[in-house]
């Protein structure tokens, strides 16, 4: 098998688990592919992100509590403005450097370890691959419970003194 040094591009790949009480956790996430060169955007910008927020909001009819790292896009003022356009919507930052507090880092751990040690030929072969791995992760809820128990964070109401 020949494997080519050339670039092919880059996949970009963002996701949340979504807990609503009396429903069992689901995982949304968005892929986009991104095509080698110059001058092409290699990741994903805010109306990326605000779509998978949007997508995750038709999902589960309900307002959303949104708990995100501090990734420069999450922060900027385009998204603190699409934030604003959304009264559905209330955003709570990570402290800086805290992956270790993110359940959705757990979900690309794994992801990653179950593509360990295949070689890739094509950008879209990569995009099938991981797009069946989230996709199979979407109907194990206890994963996701696991990934978000693995945080240490407690998810309760805080009961009256």
């Amino acid at each position: 098998m020949t494997v080519s040094g050339r670039r092919s591009g880059r996949l970009s790949v963002a996701g949340l688990i979504a807990m609503r009480p009396g429903s069992r956790t689901r995982l949304c996430h968005r892929l986009r592919t991104h095509p080698a060169g110059k001058g092409t955007r290699r990741s994903m910008g805010e109306r990326d992100f605000i779509a998978l927020v949007d997508g995750t909001h038709q999902l589960v009819r309900a307002p959303i509590v949104l708990v995100w790292g501090r990734l420069n896009t999450h922060v900027s003022r385009t998204m603190r403005n699409l934030i604003a356009e959304r009264p559905w919507l209330t955003v709570f930052l990570l402290p800086a450097c805290s992956p270790d507090l993110n359940p959705v880092e757990w979900v690309w751990a794994h992801v990653k370890r179950s593509l360990a040690n295949l070689a890739v030929m094509a950008l879209d072969r990569l995009e099938t691959l991981v797009r069946n791995r989230l996709k199979g992760l979407q109907y194990r809820p206890d994963t996701l419970d696991g990934f978000i128990a693995g945080t240490g964070l407690a998810l309760d109401s805080p009961t009256p003194p």
